[in-house]
């Protein structure tokens, strides 16, 4: 199945337009490198593919020889690099090749934002374009089904996740199989040997608990007691896993108000299908006792991945105050502010007073398996009610 990205159009604008590098992050086998492919092929431009596990394209990127690297981009119009990450001194060789060695356009894809934005940031200031790709979004795939296809797709989205491998498998059996060893590169071959973690065993523990618990507040020093590290280990483990592309992290939300929780943050997972890897578990929808809480990370890591694709620049939290009202997600764009409760049957919601009160003009509405596509591809409002 050909789904075409959200991001194509925006990464083929800049390479015809701009001399900028052009940097495309995001998960393994999230399809970074046949979206640049079919980005570059479909340009017309002459261009040469490189990669960051070739030992020869390895040795002569990072040897920063300003003659070696002229040479090895000469006649192209476009040098593509994948994996970049894995090239030492990657960002001051992309560097020497744009200001001095090559006058064409640099692509360069990273599975890791821990290694290539640190090898990058700083040597390419003001020079590159960065995009991340996540896993098929269903404002890809509205695309090319209309929404009686898509709702079709909901419930193995939610157990089995959106990875674009997954969607040539003929069989469920495969399709799990993937996932398991997906799961696995993420954890030994990106976290592990990227960031030199000494205790991987610590790791996974801690990645079984946020398991359990997504879409809760998530406490790091109870979180430290269980797994045996500091509250402090703990946040830098979580910062890690964030950005190799496995979580992300929902803060609360206000406006310095002592009734509202702001100290603690929500741990949702990029992907449902890597979340269920980890803890083994694939049963059926209505065989499971966490089907409210896939529902969830459903929704927040969907629309997370519209806003990224959409230019998106306001921000996301929860809210709760501490006598218990709350919302499951908010976002604030241009001023507005707009609060989202999560249901996982077809009903309608009030607004808590404490909200209302405190945030008069703000707008609320109830997500739910009739109107959530509109909140997740961003074809149609969801319904709304002021106050």
């Amino acid at each position: 199945m050909d789904i075409p990205r959200l991001l194509e159009s925006q990464i083929e604008a800049k390479l015809s337009t701009d001399r900028r590098v052009v940097v495309l992050y995001g998960p393994r086998q999230s399809g970074k490198t046949t979206l640049a492919r079919k980005v570059l092929e479909r340009s017309g431009k002459r261009f040469l593919e490189l990669s960051g596990d070739d030992p020869r394209t390895v040795e002569v990127i990072s040897s920063l020889d300003s003659r070696r690297l002229a040479s090895l981009a000469a006649g192209y119009d476009v040098l593509f690099i994948d994996e970049a990450q894995r090239i030492e001194n990657v960002g001051l060789a992309l560097n020497i090749l744009h200001d001095t060695a090559f006058a064409g356009t640099l692509f360069v894809t990273g599975s890791s934002s821990l290694d290539l934005a640190s090898k990058t940031r700083e040597a390419l200031t003001g020079r590159t374009w960065t995009f991340a790709l996540h896993p098929i979004a269903f404002a890809e795939l509205a695309a090319a089904e209309n929404p009686f296809e898509l709702d079709l797709r909901r419930e193995e989205a939610l157990v089995l996740g959106g990875y674009p491998a997954l969607f040539s498998m003929e069989n469920r059996e495969d399709r799990v199989r993937h996932l398991v060893e997906l799961s696995s590169a993420y954890l030994y071959k990106d976290i592990l040997e990227l960031a030199g973690i000494r205790n991987p065993a610590k790791l996974r523990s801690l990645l079984r608990l946020l398991s359990y618990q997504v879409g809760s507040e998530v406490s790091y020093q109870e979180l430290g007691r269980q797994v045996g590290m500091s509250a402090d280990t703990v946040i830098s483990y979580i910062d890690l896993l964030e950005k190799t592309f496995v979580l992300f992290r929902l803060g609360g939300y206000s406006r310095n108000l002592r009734k509202e929780v702001t100290k603690k943050d929500k741990i949702y997972f990029v992907d449902n299908g890597v979340r269920n890897a980890l803890i083994e578990d694939f049963k059926a929808l209505e065989l499971r006792g966490d089907a409210g809480r896939l529902w969830e990370n459903f929704l927040v890591s969907e629309r997370r991945k519209l806003n990224s694709y959409r230019g998106f620049y306001g921000g996301s939290w929860f809210w709760r105050t501490h006598s218990g009202a709350e919302i499951d997600y908010v976002e604030e764009q241009d001023g507005k502010l707009s609060g989202f409760e999560f249901k996982s049957a077809v009903k309608t919601a009030k607004p808590p007073a404490s909200w209302t009160e405190t945030y008069p003009n703000a707008e609320f509405a109830a997500v739910h398996p009739g109107n959530y596509l509109d909140f997740v591809t961003g074809n149609g409002k969801v319904e709304t009610r002021d106050r």
